[in-house]
């Protein structure tokens, strides 16, 4: 038996303040003409980029109360690639969680040759003990979703941790997961930069944003001097559109996790042994079985309407639950459970048909 430490999600009444504040902060820089039109394209003198996409970085900079903001191609790989360039040069020091690293953020860190010093963020003097013993540290990386089962930490926490020991030390966020989710991203607890993937936020494929202190984001501007590495003025509308969108969708999906955690360890299905909630990435609802039957039904769940596979997870492709195998860190943990374990992200539909297309798999299971 384990414990989870899920990050608290966004009331609907939070979420829907957070949609007013994007929406408000729209109307700041486009006027009603602008943003009925599908946006500017190329190079513009004194930019260097669209002109739209320069007005959607500022309104970006504004929902998250930051100095400025700049949307970059690779969606969140590519945001966090070019925010730790900002400050690390290869062969660089930089602090990490003791933990699995997500794995396209390990291969920038590899291509890049950053050398990582560990440091067990659930525990603060641990973190200190780390940056007092390697005082050649270029900067610091703060996941806020979790990377192990019992993670427990706080980001605003870990964030102050390291500003107060190292004042002068970059922290950059990953905020995948999180963004839209919860009550103060990174650079919103006095991190140096927040990334993460407009894709998993209803906008368009391939689009991230680098959120954080102007001087940086002025260097990742700098990067993407050529042409063709601008996001174009019609995808920065398409971001602001998801982020209309995202706060709600997202309380609402949070709320459905919550009802079927409930259902289900009430008995509503006896064949379920425990059901709770983990952030593994995203904050996902995981079912244990009584019995070994987790690989049949995924097997049978796609042909009763379940999505078989993530896509951007959350991404607006994503409409049907999705029922999948469990994370790696999960099957690391306990191989076991993968024979009698899933995870289950609502996406946009209601519990009802969750428990319902549990139902129809598991009555299918028990015939073979």
């Amino acid at each position: 038996m384990f414990e989870t430490y899920p990050l608290p999600s966004l009331t609907i009444e939070q979420a829907k303040r957070l949609q007013f504040k994007v929406v408000d902060s729209i109307t700041h820089y486009f006027n009603g003409y602008e943003i009925l039109s599908d946006g500017d394209l190329g190079v513009v003198l004194g930019l260097n980029r669209p002109a739209f996409t320069q007005k959607a970085e500022c309104v970006l900079a504004e929902i998250f109360d930051t100095e400025a903001a700049a949307l970059v191609r690779g969606s969140g790989t590519g945001a966090i690639r070019q925010g730790l360039m900002t400050f690390l040069k290869p062969g660089d020091k930089l602090l990490v969680h003791k933990a699995p690293i997500y794995e396209t953020t390990h291969v920038t860190l590899d291509s890049m040759g950053i050398a990582r010093v560990e440091a067990d963020y659930n525990d603060t003097d641990d973190i200190l003990r780390a940056i007092d013993g390697n005082p050649d540290l270029a900067g610091a990386l703060v996941q806020i979703t979790r990377q192990k089962i019992d993670d427990k930490y706080h980001h605003d926490e870990v964030i102050a941790a390291i500003k107060k020991s190292r004042p002068g030390l970059p922290v950059m966020t990953d905020d995948n997961y999180a963004a839209m989710k919860i009550e103060k991203i990174g650079v919103q607890c006095g991190a140096d930069l927040s990334a993460f993937s407009c894709f998993k936020l209803q906008g368009p494929v391939g689009v991230g944003v680098v959120l954080g202190k102007s001087e940086r984001i002025k260097r990742i501007h700098q990067f993407n001097y050529s042409g063709g590495s601008q996001v174009q003025g019609h995808e920065a509308l398409d971001v602001l559109r998801g982020l209309c969108v995202a706060p709600v969708m997202l309380a609402i999906q949070a709320q459905v996790n919550e009802e079927l955690v409930e259902r289900l360890n009430s008995g509503e299905i006896p064949q379920v042994k425990r059901a709770f909630l983990a952030n593994a990435q995203s904050k996902v609802l995981l079912v244990e079985f009584k019995e070994d039957i987790a690989e049949k039904l995924l097997k049978i769940t796609p042909n009763c309407g379940a999505a078989a596979h993530p896509v951007g997870a959350e991404s607006k492709y994503e409409i049907v639950p999705m029922i999948y195998r469990i994370s790696g860190t999960f099957r690391a943990a306990d191989p076991t459970l993968e024979k009698r374990m899933i995870r289950i992200n609502p996406m946009r539909s209601g519990p009802d048909t969750i428990l319902r297309i549990l139902r129809d798999a598991i009555a299918e299971a028990e015939k073979l």
